[in-house]
């Protein structure tokens, strides 16, 4: 029996507790009409009343003892404990549901964070008070407004919706639905957002912005753009106070301005010296003349020297597997840097190019471009130029070096020093092969019309054989470096992921004063 008196007790302690009545600390008058308004207490001039640790304050109040509620007018103030305080206008408060229904001129205040609006909702059991008619938040960087919103004065966490706008003295930040939590300044953002400084704009539907470190985490392929330049990726880090981005897995840096574009599934982005690197499946685009270059390789990496002065210039260098895509160029080596100060493409270690039926390689190619075409190249040691003719005869010219000359994309002059042997089939009119030409000497000027072999000048003058078409010795077809490496060559900008490695017998031979390609770590680079 005592156990079940015990039981008893705190259940009604606790329906005690739960139903606990409103109580009239103070007032200056007290009035009341038991005909008029049975149920219905007046007090008037300094009123204090007291419900579960929240204080009431108001020049005047309506108290329904019945239904354990109060109507509150004028100089309207909750107080709880002291960190909250929210006045008003006018008061509605059910105790039994423990909710406040606040009109005109609101204002909550919790310890750093002031929450105005004209209409508010606050329900204490779940510490929780809400607007809907528009509202703005204050903390001690941010102010923040919508159309609805939440805040919680336990967890500092607010929630908004509908035109709501994050500002402060570095930022503004536009969004559909947001949360922020007044305790860390991180905004956690779920729908449609912008963020706008004086250095960028950056675009997301999911993420986080940390407004006291300037840092955002974002998903969901968001954007960051810079000076002409557009940063995406399925997610991106970015900080502005140090003045760099990271974007991670199916990567796009597109600078418009230049009209080039930098991919992979990771890339690295310094805004204040605009340098940046790309990783994983990378490949630079360049689409500045309307016919784009495509450069794959295992890293990319962008320098800048110089900046904001007018001696400005870029480097970009391509390191690992590298193969290059146009449809008036292909090629393929170790290592590729591009200096846009002299508008040269340096490829180092087995570079092979093609231009159409053209196949160039040597030790080391420069490639120079005039607005990103091709004005000429320069193939250095063991330098070897082949035409396909068809599948067995080709046109060869080997030399010390090659240097070869575009006009529109297409090879109209070549010079050949050094050492220079040739193997060349002469045609008639209708393309008909006369024979083939065996030749050497120490200098060759070829020259090139619509693709085709129109005229050798060999200094000095060489006698050469000419060897008709069923008389040519066997031995004879091919110069001692031929090599033709159509296996390598990419197909399209599709194949430029799908590396294949030279064969070893087409491999150049050893040399002492090969060039060799600078090193470096991507990881070196200044962050």
């Amino acid at each position: 029996m005592a156990q079940q008196d015990s039981s008893t007790i705190n259940s009604s302690d606790s329906l005690a507790v739960k139903r606990a009545k409103i109580e009239l600390i103070y007032a200056d008058t007290g009035l009341g009409n038991q005909n008029e308004l049975p149920d219905v207490n007046i007090f008037v001039g300094n009123v204090h009343f007291l419900h579960k640790g929240m204080h009431l304050y108001c020049d005047s109040i309506l108290f329904y003892r019945a239904s354990n509620s109060v109507r509150a007018f004028d100089n309207v103030r909750m107080e709880q404990g002291d960190t909250l305080f929210i006045y008003g206008d006018y008061l509605y408060y059910d105790g039994e549901k423990e909710l406040a229904r606040l009109r005109n001129n609101i204002r909550m205040e919790n310890l750093t964070t002031t929450l105005t609006t004209d209409s508010l909702n606050f329900d204490r059991k779940i510490d929780l008070g809400y607007y809907f008619n528009g509202g703005t938040l204050v903390d001690t960087i941010n102010v923040l407004q919508s159309d609805w919103g939440e805040y919680s004065p336990s967890t500092k966490i607010a929630k908004f919706k509908k035109e709501v706008e994050l500002t402060n003295n570095q930022m503004q930040l536009y969004s559909d639905t947001l949360i922020y939590s007044t305790g860390s300044n991180i905004a956690t953002i779920l729908g449609p957002s912008e963020i706008i400084s004086a250095a960028n704009k950056i675009y997301s539907t999911k993420g986080y912005y940390n407004t006291a470190k300037e840092q955002a985490e974002l998903m969901e392929r968001s954007k960051i753009y810079t000076e002409g330049k557009i940063l995406t990726g399925d997610s991106l880090f970015y900080d502005k106070i140090s003045g760099y981005g990271e974007a991670f897995w199916n990567v796009d840096m597109h600078d418009t301005i230049n009209k080039n574009r930098l991919q992979g599934d990771y890339c690295y982005y310094d805004e204040r010296s605009q340098n940046a690197f790309a990783t994983d499946r990378a490949i630079a685009i360049d689409y500045s003349q309307g016919d784009s270059l495509f450069i794959h390789g295992d890293t990319l990496k962008l320098n800048t020297y110089y900046l904001n002065t007018d001696s400005v210039f870029r480097e970009v260098m391509v390191y690992d597997k590298v193969r290059i895509y146009r449809s008036d160029l292909q090629g393929v080596c170790d290592t590729l840097i591009y200096n846009s100060k002299d508008s040269c493409i340096t490829m180092y270690n087995e570079p092979v190019i093609w231009n159409e039926s053209q196949q160039l390689l040597g030790e080391q190619i420069k490639i120079f471009m005039n607005d990103s075409t091709i004005d000429w190249a320069h193939i250095e040691n063991q330098a070897l130029a082949v035409e396909r003719k068809d599948s067995i005869h080709y046109n060869q010219i080997a030399g010390k070096e090659i240097k070869s000359y575009f006009d529109k994309g297409q090879i109209y002059k070549v010079d050949v020093i050094g050492n220079v042997l040739i193997s060349f089939y002469p045609e008639e009119k209708d393309k008909s092969i006369l024979g083939m030409i065996e030749a050497e000497t120490s200098l060759m000027n070829l020259y090139i019309e619509k693709m085709q072999m129109q005229k050798i000048v060999m200094s000095p003058n060489s006698n050469g054989v000419m060897y008709p078409m069923s008389q040519i010795p066997e031995d004879k077809l091919y110069l001692e470096n031929f090599v033709w490496l159509d296996y390598l060559r990419p197909k399209s900008k599709l194949d430029l992921f799908n590396w294949i490695d030279k064969k070893p017998e087409h491999k150049l031979k050893k040399s002492t004063s090969r060039p060799t390609a600078p090193k470096i770590d991507p990881r070196s680079i200044n962050r």
